[in-house]
């Protein structure tokens, strides 16, 4: 495939941009590159420089990464040069490939604040549930340009990151999705509505189905604006809701999936209970909310392009969501109960562990928070969330904002705060697990002194444990620790460390 006879200044040399590099020279394009980490062509102070010629350029790709103000971009703009994504790119093979019928892949795109990489992957395993040739890729870490050049799939599911749909246009998906919205990024997009319309691109020009969070009041809204300014008449516009479905949506009713919308499910309202999705629940049984509402998305998306109900069923009744994400990587068997350590380092933002700590009951989290705050408020998550926490453990380098919202929501809560300078005697995430562990085992002991030996026996039976030290920090990883899957790694390394060592 050839996109065209151009030359591309490729900026960003990581795993997506150094793939596009391979593409594009594979194919005989002219290619040149920057990067301040990896050897290029030039450093990004060079492009961004006022005496940089971009002249025989024809088109810059840029890492997702860079700001739309970052000096390259505003200089390649100056000079009326377009500056694309890889997914831009993709899409452009794609529909070259298309035009000579070499191809006719399908695409799904899903982007949203949070629950998108869990929604992709829960829509990728129905896609090879169903016998089709797929593939996640995008923002989820897989490279997207030579998923679409090998002309090997016939879907692409694709993770979109707003920073990615910035710098999109062109392309016009079958199934489209957004999960939620909150505010993120802001710094990068501007404000809150430069964030939201990048994130509303995903929806031009929408083939087969929009679906939007029906909970969400202004996803709700840009969905139903898209759909009103649909460019294919027959698209469906269908909302999932963790409520009673209106009509139009999918939703939940007496524990059961039931679908009130166009989607064709086999003349079946009540779909399945919820009850069969044994991966997305605590051990009592009670779901985790935000787990089943990417489920409900991914269902939408993939009976939307096509897809049998009962494959998509199947296929998310056996779904484990991925690590990083509401995962158990410890139990310690206590005379008062267990005490189960989780591990959702991918919350990294507010809206994330907001969603995290909803998931359980009065009292029963030790909770670990703190890290890179990106310029973000807690109160709200403090407030609305203060009641599920019998303690918490503040780890990182930007420790005021979370320290604020205890502070001022709830000064009742017990607080561990763990020095940043404090890391050459024991790492951070061992000082924070012990330290979530003691407050557990004490939180615990009061709830047994409180019942009579039979009941806290009973209360185990039933529900497999009594606290919860969850590992949900609402902010970014990068202050402590490499990564959001390092940060994960150590708190499961040290819950492990614990829980062996207990008793002992």
């Amino acid at each position: 495939m050839k996109v065209s006879m151009k030359t591309y200044l490729v900026v960003g040399l990581g795993v997506s941009g150094a793939s596009v590099v391979e593409v594009l020279r594979a194919q005989g394009e002219k290619v040149l590159t920057a990067d301040d980490k990896k050897t290029a062509d030039y450093s990004l102070a060079q492009i961004g420089s006022p005496d940089f010629d971009y002249t025989p350029i024809d088109c810059v790709i840029t890492s997702p990464g860079f700001k739309p103000t970052t000096d390259f971009i505003v200089r390649a703009t100056d000079a009326s040069v377009p500056v694309i994504s890889d997914v831009e790119l993709a899409w452009r093979l794609h529909e070259q490939a298309e035009q000579a019928q070499r191809s006719s892949q399908q695409w799904i795109g899903i982007t949203g604040t949070n629950g998108k990489t869990t929604t992709t992957e829960m829509t990728e395993a129905i896609m090879r549930s169903a016998g089709r040739a797929s593939a996640a890729v995008g923002n989820i870490g897989n490279p997207i340009v030579p998923a679409v050049a090998s002309n090997q799939l016939d879907t692409i599911v694709a993770e979109l990151s707003s920073f990615q749909l910035h710098y999109t246009d062109s392309v016009t998906l079958d199934c489209a999705a957004i999960t939620n919205l909150a505010d993120d990024h802001l710094d990068w997009h501007g404000g809150f509505d430069n964030y939201a319309a990048d994130k509303a691109k995903v929806y031009n020009g929408t083939r087969l189905v929009m679906v939007y969070n029906a909970d969400d009041e202004r996803v709700t809204q840009l969905a139903t604006r898209a759909w009103a300014n649909r460019q294919v008449d027959s698209c469906a516009l269908v909302g999932f809701t963790l409520k009673q479905p209106r009509e139009g949506q999918v939703g939940i009713e007496n524990g059961w999936i039931v679908n009130r919308s166009s989607l064709p499910t086999q003349g079946l309202e009540k779909l399945a209970p919820v009850s069969s999705f044994t991966h997305l629940t605590e051990p009592d049984g009670s779901v985790y909310p935000h787990l089943l509402a990417d489920a409900l998305c991914a269902l939408c998306l993939s009976v939307g392009a096509g897809v049998d109900v009962e494959h998509a069923l199947e296929a998310l009744q056996a779904f484990a969501p991925s690590g990083h994400r509401i995962q158990t990587v410890a139990v310690a068997d206590t005379p008062h109960g267990d005490i189960r350590f989780v591990d959702d380092s991918k919350a990294t933002n507010a809206h994330a562990a907001a969603a995290s700590l909803s998931s359980y009951g009065d009292a029963s989290v030790v909770w670990i928070a703190g890290g890179l705050a990106k310029g973000a408020e807690f109160g709200q998550l403090v407030r609305n969330q203060h009641h599920v926490m019998a303690a918490a453990v503040i780890i990182g380098c930007d420790q005021r904002p979370m320290l604020d919202a205890f502070a001022q929501y709830a000064p009742q809560i017990p607080l561990a705060v763990i020095d940043p300078d404090s890391s050459d005697n024991e790492p951070i995430m061992q000082q924070a697990v012990q330290a979530a562990a003691r407050y557990a085992q004490e939180k615990a002991q009061e709830k047994a002194q409180e019942k009579t030996q039979q009941e806290v026996k009973q209360e185990k039976q039933q529900v497999g444990q009594s606290m919860v030290v969850l590992m949900a920090p609402a902010c970014a990883s990068m202050d402590q620790f490499v990564s959001y899957a390092d940060r994960g790694d150590q708190f499961a390394h040290y819950a492990h460390e614990w829980v062996n060592s207990y008793g002992k």
